[in-house]
Parts: structure tokens; C-alpha cells; sequence
């Protein structure tokens, strides 16, 4: 029942890697004959290091080759569920929104917070929400002491666990539990995406509609491609585990800082299966700066290094070798670290030192390198579906090959200390410590530029072309280095201590309607006629939620102005709630955490097209038509019938069409009259529904309602050129 469907590589990408591999070999076999001998060492390291880097490619083909495609079964009636949440120090306030989520899930299940922490103020948070507070007294096994602590208070019979931050969806249970029908299936995972878009490992740009992450790659591909060979791994949230599994190994893994992959590990030794959903179904925190996110890689590193010194991975008893060629392929990505430091640096010795590694002309070299590293990149893309993005990859490589490196060492050391990585948005922070990688990249590249330049114009220390080639290449880790260090200065200028989601809703502020974006449980930005407010204003303001309209007070903290005409207007206020009470904000909450509505409503894409779909030599996935302005309207029934609705207008490309979206399900073919709100006054249109579809939120279901215009009202909107939001260029509605 909980087998794979396989979608293999397309035909034109098979020739692509096919080639990669030959010319490979090709390259590879010819280099070993063009070592200079007056550097052995140095040329051997060079070689050492390109032939890591095909190594891996070749178990990157081998893993991404197929992928899983799977449709979640429906779930049994009368399982026993539970959902642990373990936390140590997280904030109470981020741990009650995940437990808040994962309380109101489909399914009979029954909430437990695990405290590893032993705090009053989360009990209590425990016990206004309803769920169940278990406490230790000791630290002892990290998190995987904590769960294991739980397990004999529980008789359920499949353990739902989410880190303290991921904040499930309503269907969570309803895509998951139907997999273990299936008696050798020991854990479903699902992926693990993050809602904060202005993370450190979050590159977002609206107006291309792209939200890529570093984690892309490895949860929309390698994942699925590891569950066709039964290796997809635990990954420590998102999950759902067997307890009789569980029993079997004697409870989540513990000796390791990573108890996720070291579960999965004797799992699959057992002789267990595993699933991997690949559909976002939870969302959480990603570290905001760069200090979390290495200590966060160092310790899964650090991690990877333990279990394969525990457990073995070539040539432990249970694992098939494509499963024992899947964790190696996962433990060998944190040598890469080692990979990277020697390219980055290999330029400044050989224009410092006039160490040519290679014995053979440029030209000659460039003749066979260049073939190779061009299908190497091509290779990579069409593998990566997408989801690779090259240059953003290279510029993560940079900002973490130092943390990969040393993450690698845990070869030699037993333990490390299991820490929580801080994902919290926090003020500027101090990130010069951990950009000294960085600096060192860009203080001896750059340094190592002139005195090559000049050391041959002096000494002809190098030959002309090595000289330049090598200038060339320092330059290129110099940029990838001043990329890095400026991305990660902007990161730290975040001055939000809470993320704010960019998604719209329909609101009235005093007697205006308008638009809100930029929503968070303790404030927003709101767009409409709003006249003039005063900084520390407190207008009345009504949210149109899914669930029914949230009364509240705004207080006004900043405004935007615009100009037009010579005159100016307040285009929007920002600012926040006044005095809103709990039960209010858990209603925001509910709303915003727990879906994939900035994706839904903003038309966001991970992906991106590859070398080969430009070509037209694969077929491309068919892109939603974007939203490009919102506004708020009134709903009537064109037929006369009683009821009025408020929601969003939405401009999309075609001129004959809008989206509408709203709490309330309009069916296929109704006629609707709508009165839309915008700065130019109030505009009337006469549409009829021609496709819905539904959002779930943890507050209710939001319905997308695609209206086609009449004809003659479509003409009267194109001759008035309707927009239904101030446009960035400061024009009025």
C-alpha cells in the first residue's frame, strides 16, 4: 500500500549526466598524467580534491536519479496518537503557538508538551491550552532523554513529535496516519519548511515569486530520492514513529547530539521501512542569523561524524548497500567542507608561492577542465530539478565550509554537547566572529592578486596564463566571499523582534475599508484612504479571519506617505494592536501559523526553471498566473438574494478576470456583485464564479474564487485602468 510511485530523470536529463559521468572518467584519467613534480604534494591535493568532488556527484546521481511520488492513503479509524513536543529553553510564547496548532489537528490525538526545562510558566501555558505537561528533573540525553522520558507515560501507538517551533497543519494526521497500514512501516516523515522568509538560509524575492531555501534541494529532492531505496531518514520533527518500532531499538537513539538519523539508522537495520511524504504539512522557525545557523550545521555535522563512529555505516549488519550508499553519501557532504577550504585557498599559494599543481600549458588544461566543470554544473541542475540555484548554492558553501570542516571532526571525539540553536528574530547581532572564514577568503585572495601580479612582472615566477587563470580564480572567491559577508549584514539589520507575514486580509479601520498586510499577532500594516492619522492614534479596527471578523484596537506607531499631483497622502499605517485580548490573538495565531498561505496567495515557487526547460528539452511545471494587486470589496448576490460578504479582490493578468478571496464558498456559476475599495473611491463589477478552491488555515478555510467579468464591464475596467492597491511608485488607486 505505501509503495513509491518512481519518477525517473527525463530522458534528456539522462543524457546530460550520462555524458557528465563519461567526460568525468574522461578528465580525471587524463589529470593523473599532468601532476607537476616540483609540487607533489600540492598536485596531489588538487587531484584529491576533484576527485572527492565526482565522488559525491556520482552518489548524488545514484540517490536523485528517481524520485518517490507519493498519495498519502486515508487513515485508519482507532489508532491511538500521540504528539510530543519537546523543549528545553525555548520561548513560551513560540512553543504555545505548536501547541496551539498541533491541539487542534484532524484526528483523535491527544497534545503533549514535554519540558526539559521544568518551568511554571510553561505548565501553566500547558494547562490553559488543554494539553498534557510532562516534566524531568535532569537534562540528561538531550532531547532524545526527554522523549524517551515520555514514552512510559504513553500507550499510544504512534508518536507524533515536533520541535518547539513547527507549527502543524489541520491535516497533518489525515496525510500521515494512512501510511502505517502498512505493519513494516516505522516512521512517515514530512518536510520541515519555515515560515520566517527572511531567514539566514531563506533567499526571497516577490517579485520574481521565488522563496528558495538551503534546504530546498535536500527536501524536495534528495529525500524523495532516498525513500525510493527505503533510506529516507527521521529528521527529528514533521514525523510520525511507530511506537512498537520505537520499543524494538529501545527508544530514540541516544550517544549521539543527532538522535534523528541515528533512529532512522537502527530502524532501517531492523529491517524497518520508511516513508517520506513529500508535501509541507508543518512550519516552523529558521535561525534569523548566520550565528545559529552554522552552530545549527556544526551540530548536525557533528552529529553525522558520531553515528557512522558508533554505528558503523559501509559495513554495519542490516542496511542494503543502496541504503549504506545513502548515509554515506550523507555523512561525506560535511567533508566537503574540507573540499571547499582548499579551492578557496589553492589561488594565494600559487600566486604567493609560484606553485603551479598543474605540469601541463593552460590551454592544454583548459581544453579538458572546461568541458568537464560546464556538464558538471549542467549535470547538477537538471539532477537538482530546479531546486539547485548553482550560484546561491556556492554562496552557502562559502558561508559554511569552515563549519562543515570542523563539524567532521567529530570522527575523533566521542560527544559533543547538544545545544538548541536560537531561532528567535532578535536586534542587530555581533556576526563578525563568524564571518572570519569569510574575511580570511577575502584579506588573502585579495592580497594574493597584486603580489602575483607583481611577482611576475618581476621574478616570471608563473607562466603568463597560469598567472591570470589563478588571478581569475581568486577573484571568483573573493566575490562568493564579499557576497556572503554583505548578505549576512543585512540579516543582522533586522530590528523586528517578531516576523510579520505578508499575506492580505480584508479589514475596516475606523470607517475605512482597505487592506492589510505585513500581519503578525501584535501588529500590521494597513493600506486604504485612511485620511491623515497621528502617530498614537487608536482607531477601532475589524480583521475579516476565516473564522468570522476579530474586533480589535490599532494603535498607530508610523505611516508611509506618497505623493501625487505635487500633493501629498498617507499611502499606509503600520503599528499595533492595543489592549487585544488572548483569546483574540490566538485567533491571528491560528490563522497565520500552520499554513502555507505566504505561498498560496503570493504564488511563491522554490523552484526555477533549468538549463534544459529554457531549452525546451524538458517540459516545464505550468506556473499559477499571479496576484498582483489586492483590495478589499463587498460581496452581494447579483441576483437580489439577501447576504453580504466582505474579502480581497485580486488583479490578475487577464483583464476579464479576478480572483476573489473570502471565508465564504461561492459556487461555480454564480453571478456576484462586487463593490471594490480602493483609493480612486469605490468601483463596481459584475462577475460570474468560474473555479474555487480552498486554503486551510488553523482558523478556517479561506476560498479562492476565480470570477470571469461580463464583457461589457471588462471594457469599462480596461478604459479606467483599475488597480486594486497603491502602486511601489507612489500612484493613487
Amino acid at each position: 500500500m505505501s509503495q513509491p510511485l518512481f519518477r525517473p530523470l527525463h530522458p534528456a536529463r539522462q543524457m546530460v549526466v550520462v555524458l557528465f559521468i563519461a567526460v568525468g572518467v574522461w578528465y580525471l584519467t587524463w589529470r593523473l598524467g599532468t601532476f607537476n613534480t616540483a609540487h607533489p604534494v600540492f598536485s596531489r591535493l588538487l587531484y584529491g580534491a576533484e576527485v572527492f568532488g565526482f565522488v559525491t556527484a556520482l552518489l548524488n546521481v545514484f540517490m536523485t536519479w528517481r524520485l518517490s511520488e507519493r498519495h498519502a492513503p486515508p487513515p485508519a479509524e482507532g489508532l491511538k496518537v500521540d504528539v510530543f513536543i519537546p523543549t528545553y529553553n525555548e520561548d513560551v510564547e513560540m512553543v504555545r503557538r505548536t501547541a496551539l496548532a498541533a491541539r487542534v489537528m484532524e484526528y483523535p490525538h491527544q497534545t503533549w508538551i514535554l519540558d526539559d526545562g521544568d518551568r511554571p510558566a510553561m505548565r501553566e501555558m500547558a494547562e490553559s491550552l488543554g494539553v498534557r505537561y510532562l516534566a524531568r528533573s535532569e537534562n540528561r540525553d538531550a532531547k532524545a532523554g526527554n522523549l524517551n522520558h515520555a514514552l512510559p507515560h504513553s500507550d499510544a501507538d504512534l508518536i507524533v513529535t515536533f520541535d518547539a517551533d513547527h507549527a502543524p497543519r489541520r491535516d497533518f494526521l489525515l496525510k500521515t496516519l494512512g501510511y502505517f497500514q502498512d505493519a513494516q512501516v516505522a516512521f512517515v516523515q514530512t518536510p520541515q519548511d519555515f515560515y520566517n522568509l527572511d531567514s539566514f538560509q531563506n533567499r526571497t524575492d516577490s517579485g520574481r515569486r521565488v522563496a528558495w531555501s538551503e534546504q530546498s534541494l535536500f527536501f524536495r529532492v534528495i529525500q524523495r530520492g532516498k525513500d525510493v531505496w527505503n533510506a529516507a531518514f527521521y529528521c527529528g520533527s514533521c514525523a510520525v514513529i511507530r511506537r512498537s518500532a520505537l520499543d524494538s531499538i529501545g527508544g530514540f537513539a541516544t550517544g549521539t547530539v543527532t538522535e534523528d538519523i541515528h533512529t532512522s539508522l537502527r530502524l532501517h537495520k531492523r529491517g524497518y521501512r520508511s516513508i517520506y511524504h513529500c508535501e509541507s504539512l508543518a512550519y516552523g522557525v529558521a535561525p534569523a542569523k548566520i550565528e545559529p545557523f552554522l552552530k545549527q550545521r556544526v551540530r548536525w555535522g557533528v552529529g553525522a561524524m558520531n553515528v557512522w563512529r558508533k554505528e558503523g555505516i559501509l559495513f554495519t549488519r542490516g542496511l542494503t548497500l543502496a541504503q549504506r550508499l545513502n548515509y554515506l553519501a550523507t555523512a561525506l557532504a560535511y567533508f566537503d567542507g574540507w573540499q571547499k577550504a582548499f579551492f578557496y585557498f589553492a589561488p594565494v599559494y600559487v600566486l604567493m608561492a609560484g606553485a603551479m599543481p598543474i605540469g601541463v600549458d593552460t590551454s592544454s588544461f583548459l581544453l579538458h577542465f572546461l568541458p568537464y566543470i560546464m556538464l558538471n554544473f549542467l549535470a547538477f541542475e537538471e539532477i537538482a530539478r530546479g531546486y539547485g540555484r548553482s550560484l546561491l548554492i556556492e554562496q552557502y558553501n562559502m558561508a559554511r565550509f569552515a563549519s562543515f570542516a570542523w563539524s567532521t571532526l567529530g570522527l575523533l571525539r566521542i560527544r559533543k554537547r547538544f545545544g538548541v540553536t536560537a531561532k528567535a528574530q532578535r536586534e542587530r547581532s555581533a556576526s563578525l566572529a563568524y564571518l572570519a572564514p569569510q574575511l580570511l577568503v577575502i584579506a588573502l585572495n585579495g592580497a594574493a592578486i597584486p603580489v602575483g601580479i607583481l611577482l611576475f612582472h618581476s621574478m616570471g615566477h608563473l607562466p603568463e596564463d597560469g598567472m591570470w587563470a589563478n588571478v581569475f580564480w581568486a577573484s571568483v572567491n573573493s566575490a562568493l566571499a564579499l557576497m556572503v559577508v554583505g548578505f549576512t549584514r543585512r540579516r543582522d539589520g533586522n530590528r523586528r523582534q517578531e516576523y510579520r507575514f505578508q499575506l492580505p486580509v480584508a479589514a475596516r479601520l475606523g470607517d475605512v475599508l482597505g487592506t492589510v498586510d505585513d500581519l503578525s499577532p501584535h501588529g500590521l500594516s494597513f493600506y486604504g484612504a485612511i485620511g491623515d492619522p497621528r502617530i498614537g492614534d487608536r482607531l477601532p479596527l475589524r480583521l475579516y479571519l476565516p473564522d468570522g471578523p476579530l474586533e480589535g484596537v490599532f494603535e498607530v506607531r508610523s505611516a508611509l506617505t506618497a505623493e501625487h499631483d505635487a500633493s501629498r497622502y498617507t499611502r499606509a499605517v503600520g503599528g499595533a494592536f492595543y489592549g487585544l485580548p488572548i483569546a483574540e490573538a490566538q485567533r491571528i495565531e491560528q490563522f497565520l501559523y500552520g499554513s502555507n498561505l505566504q505561498w498560496e496567495l503570493n504564488r511563491l515557487r522554490e523552484d526555477s526553471p533549468t538549463p534544459l526547460q529554457r531549452l525546451g528539452l524538458v517540459p516545464r511545471s505550468k506556473a499559477s498566473p499571479a496576484v498582483r494587486y489586492w483590495s478589499s470589496c463587498e460581496i452581494t448576490l447579483a441576483d437580489g438574494k439577501q447576504g453580504s460578504w466582505i474579502g480581497l479582490a485580486g488583479t490578475l493578468a487577464r483583464q476579464d478576470e479576478f480572483e476573489l478571496l473570502i471565508g465564504h464558498r461561492f459556487e461555480p456559476a454564480q453571478w456576484l456583485r462586487l463593490a471594490v475599495h480602493s483609493r480612486a473611491g469605490v468601483r463596481e463589477l459584475h462577475g460570474k464564479v468560474v473555479e474555487r478552491d480552498g486554503l486551510a488555515t488553523g482558523g478556517g478555510t479561506l476560498y479562492r474564487h476565480r470570477i470571469r467579468l461580463t464583457q461589457a464591464q471588462a471594457a469599462v475596467t480596461s478604459r479606467a485602468g483599475m488597480v486594486l492597491k497603491t502602486a511601489d511608485n507612489g500612484s493613487v488607486l
